[in-house]
């Protein structure tokens, strides 16, 4: 017997992952309840700016990508640093398309949601989850949540629960699935500014040198700006926990430091020009958080610290791991309960180490070493004005390769991260 909050899976947290997940279940016909504690549109830090590799997602869930249906295209990644300017196009793949986009998060989740309901999943907000319910057994079997302003207590049953709560993390926390520290973390802030000088710039820029004006000496962590389209830029920077400055540094003030030493014509270090406040948040990096399938639930995204070390590109990872997790569901759906679904749904964390294992313990040794200042400076002075070599670097950070028939460079990445251990 069912009752009108049950699923064959329950997916908790509507973002990029969830979202992703619930489309891709629906669409192989499971019932699937996806559970969201706020109500759309609402805002998130990070993420305006998507690569090829999150392009390829959407197209994945059937979601329109041209100018006309209001997402703004790049070319690729104008790198500053060094004294230098360097554009670097998207690399042409068959794997994946030739351009990235640029769409602000406070629209951007409704729409992936609206997808998974336009495929068949239930979608409610204002559904904060929890707890886990458990079995007899400790098996997870559904979640307990406060629903609506008045938190109404409510239970919703599943055989299988998705935890894409994002960096918080509060479901896994709640299985004793805790963050581990010896994974790369990073923080991140941003802003939206007046910016018609570089709204509608044909390439995400990422700055490798930080300076406060009037002054030679580098701050800590890397910016960006990524134009909107519509008159404002995203703009801001992050910081890794390689580096000395990680937990001792107003970041905030880091921001507005580094923007006061922007080209003038630009107007983004006026305070006039600044839209909203400066909001912040953690960037989990390379699985720092595991097992990813514990006791009838898998974690997606960043609940699972899946960001990538190399350029803290979070939505791609969650919308990936979100699609293979839909597929793991729905084999071990279709097995009888207890031992064979529990094999069947140990596919997802192998699965997800294969792919990415490798490719994170790289992006791991090379978070501590950008971390190094000494390090960083040669690298920029001695890559930038190598553009092959730069390019080659464009790959590696952004986890664009054709894994078959890809050139020298794509076979040398491909090569380095199926010689390195998985994390």
């Amino acid at each position: 017997m069912t009752t009108e909050n049950d699923a064959e899976v329950i997916v908790v947290g509507a973002g990029p992952g969830g979202s992703a997940t619930a489309y891709h279940l629906a669409q192989h016909g499971v019932r699937v309840l996806l559970l969201e504690k706020t109500e759309f549109p609402r805002e998130k830090v990070c993420g305006d700016g998507l690569t090829p590799r999150a392009v390829r997602q959407l197209v994945r869930m059937g979601v329109d990508t041209s100018t006309e249906a209001g997402w703004v295209r790049n070319r690729g990644l104008r790198v500053v640093g060094g004294g230098l300017r360097l554009e670097l196009d998207w690399p042409d793949l068959a794997s994946f398309p030739n351009y990235g986009l640029v769409r602000p998060r406070l629209d951007f989740d409704e729409l992936l949601a609206q997808r998974a309901v336009a495929a068949g999943a239930e979608l409610r907000t204002a559904v904060d989850v929890t707890a886990p319910i458990f079995d007899r057994a400790g098996r997870v079997v559904g979640v307990e949540a406060a629903v609506g302003p008045e938190r109404e207590p409510a239970t919703f049953r599943a055989p299988l629960v998705v935890a894409a709560d994002g960096v918080s993390g509060r479901f896994p926390l709640a299985l004793g699935l805790a963050k581990r520290d010896d994974r790369p973390l990073g923080v991140a802030v941003r802003r939206y500014y007046r910016c018609p000088a570089k709204h509608d710039d044909n390439y995400l820029e990422s700055w490798l040198e930080l300076r406060r004006k009037g002054s030679e000496a580098l701050l800590p962590g890397y910016g960006w700006i990524f134009g909107l389209g519509d008159g404002r830029v995203n703009v801001g920077l992050g910081v890794l926990n390689s580096s000395s400055a990680f937990g001792k540094t107003n970041y905030r003030r880091l921001l507005t430091d580094w923007l006061a030493n922007t080209p003038e014509e630009w107007g983004i270090a006026d305070e006039a020009n600044a839209e909203g406040s400066i909001l912040g948040a953690a960037l989990p990096m390379g699985f720092n958080r595991v097992p990813h399938y514990s006791r009838g639930t898998l974690l997606v995204g960043d609940s699972g610290g899946m960001v990538n070390p190399f350029n803290g590109e979070g939505i791609a990872y969650a919308m990936e791991s979100g699609e293979l997790a839909a597929e793991v569901a729905v084999q071990a759906l279709a097995r009888s309960a207890g031992v064979e679904r529990e094999r069947a749904l140990m596919a997802y964390p192998a699965e997800l180490k294969a792919r990415f294992g490798g490719y994170y313990r790289l992006g791991g040794v090379f978070v501590k070493l950008i971390g190094r200042p000494e390090i960083m400076r040669a690298a920029t002075k001695y890559g930038l004005p190598h553009p092959m070599l730069m390019r080659f670097v464009l790959k590696l950070l952004a986890n664009l390769t054709d894994p078959r028939d890809g050139d020298a460079m794509d076979r040398v990445i491909n090569a380095m991260t199926k010689a390195a251990p998985a994390v």
